[in-house]
């Protein structure tokens, strides 16, 4: 027997006269089409190649689905690694120059031609586009020391057999967009439907239902309340201290959906406050992207009267953004503003709470504010 060597996904049509070529096909018409066939590889003279380390026999090419195959046996493996194996390969022959795509299943079995032992059977799929590898096998197919004890080779001929399942996938189809990703507004239904709850959070009277197991995957301080070895017994009922409803409402809101709640319905002092109490909430849950999320709008929110509470809130919870933006809005001030500043009651607070803060702070806005006469610019502060 003559066979044409080649690798996995080599393109070659060459036929041998002890490959003897055997086809037939069907159709199913679905929402995508779907087609099955099988076709039977026969090949004569093994012994002649085994010793070989790698050999490729291809067989003729064969249609199922309008597309052609090509079976591939290595009887000394595919290569080195797989020696002391035989693979077997099935690749697309045919172009496929469009943007359709080809899912493809096939079962390779080794066939006992007496009938008196059942095929041994291997199964493996690929997707073939444009682009994509356009071979698909089995390295590990069999071991070669049990294939040539078996049944499946007699009288140094080997048969083959492939059965196809070819699905031509909708070109149309292929073309739609990806939904977006729905799963926030599935959850988002799941605390505000209520269903399934397993522990209800009191904060200032007010109830809120929610699911442990949604809450200990969003935040491990939740995880290690609600599940871990110091967790209390009674734990399907718990008080929240020191926050407001409003808050944890929104901040249970951002677990489930990881987005904040509108608040379209507050002014903006009110909403400028629930954000740096849920800053406050996103620090103790340790809940770092709603934690970055609410530094972020208070840095675009600073202002004279609220400045030094800003700068607290920064110094209290180690918001290293926010209290650089604090520094910058100081440099800004005129000297009538800085005045006001300095006479507020939020500023006389930090001066006999945290007077080490205060130095720091005017330590800094002094590096700034030469740094600003030299223009440097603010992305640049190294301080």
């Amino acid at each position: 027997m003559r066979g044409k060597r080649s690798r996995p996904g080599a393109a070659n049509t060459a036929k041998s006269s002890g490959m003897i070529p055997k086809t037939a096909q069907r159709s199913h018409f679905g929402a995508n089409t779907v087609r099955t066939g099988s076709h039977v590889f026969e090949i004569s003279g093994y012994s002649m190649h085994r010793d070989h380390e790698v050999r490729g026999l291809l067989s003729a090419a064969f249609n199922i689905g309008g597309h052609d195959w090509m079976i591939q046996f290595f009887p000394g493996g595919v290569n080195e690694p797989f020696k002391d194996y035989v693979s077997v390969y099935v690749h697309l022959h045919s172009k496929n120059n469009t943007e359709t795509r080809v899912r493809a299943s096939f079962q390779l079995s080794l066939v006992d031609v007496t009938g008196s032992t059942p095929p041994y059977t291997k199964a493996t799929t690929k997707e073939f586009g444009p682009g994509s590898n356009k071979c698909v096998g089995l390295a590990e197919f069999k071991k070669r020391s049990e294939l040539e004890e078996s049944p499946y080779l007699r009288d140094d001929r080997l048969t083959i057999k492939c059965n196809a399942f070819i699905t031509l996938v909708n070109h149309v189809t292929l073309l739609d967009e990806v939904p977006p990703s729905d799963i926030a507004e599935h959850l988002g239904k799941l605390l505000q439907e209520k269903e399934g709850t397993d522990v209800v959070f009191v904060v200032e009277g007010k109830e809120f239902p929610a699911h442990k197991m949604v809450l200990a995957m969003r935040s491990l301080v939740f995880k290690a309340e609600l599940y871990g070895g110091m967790r209390e017994t009674g734990m399907g009922r718990i008080t929240i201290g020191d926050m407001q409803p409003a808050v944890f409402e929104a901040l249970l809101h951002f677990i489930y959906t990881d987005s904040l709640p509108v608040m379209d319905d507050l002014d903006r002092e009110n909403y400028k406050e629930i954000i740096r109490h849920l800053l406050v909430a996103a620090d103790r849950y340790a809940m770092e992207r709603l934690k970055i999320m609410c530094e972020s709008i208070l840095c675009n929110n600073i202002d004279v009267k609220t400045m030094v509470t800003t700068l607290v809130l920064a110094e209290q919870h180690d918001c290293a953004r926010l209290h650089d933006a604090c520094v910058w809005f100081i440099t800004s001030l005129s000297r009538m503003e800085m005045d006001g500043v300095m006479a507020s009651q939020g500023y006389a607070e930090l001066k006999a709470t945290s007077p080490l803060a205060l130095v720091a702070m005017w330590e800094k806005t002094c590096k700034v504010g030469r740094a600003s006469k030299s223009s440097v610019h603010a992305g640049s502060l190294g301080v």
